[in-house]
């Protein structure tokens, strides 16, 4: 650099569009590094406390140094002021208050400030590199980029993109693929951020879009929008699922993508290093679609819990393990594919499980209404299955059943009315014996069984109920499937989601929102008395 900066006009500027090329930036930001270097170093020569400005012309290479001072009546700092007498020896006309230029000769750089110059121009220069890396790579998150792997460090593989890095992350690589330096390799990038180190660009070869964009390239029908892929779940490396679907009714969907003897799908299956796909026909009807997913296994019925977005299958006891799959993975896919929790059942599972549901129904119409087995058994087979549907239904409902009149209907509204009502009492008995503050009753959408639950969870003040966030009070617990399998071992099972302390009772997070605001409404009452008080003392 000590060259660069002592070498004539010519050079001055050749290096300059040589690094500017080599780096691929704008010829401008080399010239403003070498003009900050260069003031830099004429501060060291003529004192730091001088405001020594430089330009160095781009296109002639010429040079001109000066320091720029301030006219006054009295000198107060002579590096940066100047009396009128002296200035107009600088520049004839000069009045107090002005700014001027005082000329300074060319300097020679010795090795040290030669060695600043290198580092403040390699440094605006490298800054200006990650810059641009940057906004080339910000907006193309989403696509395929084909690269050479440099390195592997940590089981990280680290990806030369031509003028970048990227790296694909352990978890983010194809389990058991082998990848060596220098391999050609195509990846998925899936964030790009600014770091302090440089820009730094995560790529993948596992995400479920890696496979989507696979099947963009080698599909021209799903490139041209005539196919879409609805909905991907992958394992990575084991197998894979994609719902597609046609938007011009001549064309199969499926076919399109498996291709002339396969050929399509064998060319992204070889991508991803043997990983088999399964194609399914996507349906906006979800329990056709949960049908579809659950391929190669055939479903007997689909059961949807629109409330607890559960879906229930039934399957023929044969079919069992092959619906689960080698370790859940036939659901655990099918599950993703469609966003919804799947149960899987067989025939008699299913069977046991509304023996069991109808035998507890009758059970507490029973006790509940003080009616004989029959006639429970009766409101059950309609397809009650609690008090508040009797209380509340239509009477006119009640008295079609077959065997019953309006006057039995009113009777057993009436009887579960008052039934609800000593659940109401005997839960308000308990939730204050917990201790729970009668403030909490005059919150929206709480019953005494909700305060009940919540003080059983320790909360018991307006205080306790406004420091919750929405989903510590009202989200659902969601946990991924347990499936019983003979021929495989049992699967190991996660929560995905913390249920909420409220979660068993149904609220949406725009009630639980409204709870929590209703809660912390006092906070805002106390304000202007406490403000009152600090300006009465």
């Amino acid at each position: 650099m000590a060259t660069a900066v002592s070498a004539n006009k010519a050079e001055l500027i050749a290096i300059a569009n040589s690094v500017a090329s080599e780096k691929m930036i704008d010829k401008g930001i080399v010239i403003e590094a070498m003009e900050d270097a260069i003031q830099r170093a004429a501060r060291a020569r003529y004192g730091a406390e001088n405001d020594i400005r430089a330009k160095l012309d781009p296109n002639s290479g010429d040079l001109r140094l000066w320091r720029v001072v301030e006219v006054v009546e009295a000198v107060d700092d002579f590096f940066k002021q100047v009396n009128l007498k002296e200035a107009e020896k600088l520049q004839k006309g000069a009045e107090i208050g002005d700014y001027i230029v005082d000329p300074l000769p060319p300097i020679e750089f010795g090795r040290i400030a030669a060695q600043a110059a290198k580092q403040v121009i390699f440094q605006k220069v490298r800054d200006a590199e990650r810059d641009r890396q940057f906004e080339e790579f910000k907006d193309r998150q989403g696509e395929i980029i084909t690269g050479v792997v440099k390195r592997v460090e940590f089981g990280h593989v680290v990806v030369d993109l031509g003028r970048a890095e990227g790296v694909i992350r352990r978890d983010q690589q194809i389990p058991r693929e082998v990848v060596r330096v220098n391999d050609r390799i195509r990846s998925l990038i899936l964030n790009v951020r600014r770091e302090n180190r440089g820009p730094q660009i995560f790529l993948s070869r596992a995400h479920p879009d890696f496979m989507k964009k696979l099947f963009a390239q080698e599909v021209p029908e799903i490139y041209d929008g005539i196919i879409e892929i609805k909905a991907a779940a992958r394992d990575p490396g084991s197998r894979a699922k994609i719902g597609v679907i046609s938007h011009d009714s001549s064309i199969d969907p499926v076919g399109a993508c498996v291709g002339m003897k396969g050929s399509r799908v064998q060319a992204v299956v070889q991508e991803m290093q043997g990983e088999k796909i399964d194609i399914i026909p996507w349906s906006p009807d979800i329990a056709t679609f949960v049908v579809n997913a659950l391929q190669p296994a055939s479903v007997s019925r689909v059961v949807i819990d629109e409330e607890e977005e559960r879906i229930e299958v039934v399957v023929p006891d044969d079919q069992l393990s092959l619906a689960i799959g080698r370790r859940g993975q036939n659901v655990r896919l099918a599950s993703q594919l469609t966003a919804k929790a799947i149960d899987i059942l067989t025939e008699a599972d299913a069977s046991e499980k509304r023996q069991k549901e109808f035998v507890e129904r009758t059970e507490m119409f029973q006790g509940e209404l003080d009616v004989d087995e029959t006639l429970a058994q009766l409101l059950v087979a309609e397809g009650f299955t609690n008090l508040e549907e009797v209380a509340y239904v239509e009477a006119d409902e009640i008295a079609a059943i077959e065997g019953f009149d309006e006057d039995l209907a009113a009777e057993l509204q009436s009887r579960a009315t008052e039934a609800l009502e000593r659940r109401e009492e005997a839960n308000r008995t308990l939730r204050r014996e917990l201790g729970v503050e009668d403030a909490l009753a005059t919150m929206p959408y709480l019953t005494e069984a909700m305060l009940v639950t919540l003080g059983k969870a320790g909360i018991k003040t307006l205080d306790d109920l406004a420091d919750l966030a929405t989903d510590e009070l009202v989200q659902k617990k969601r946990q991924e499937q347990r499936r019983r399998n003979e021929d495989a071992p049992k699967r190991e099972t996660r929560s995905e989601d913390r249920a909420g302390v409220l979660g068993e009772y149904g609220l949406s997070d725009e009630q639980g929102n409204e709870i929590i605001m209703a809660a912390r409404a006092h906070w805002f009452d106390d304000e202007p008395a406490a403000d009152a008080t600090s300006e009465e003392a």
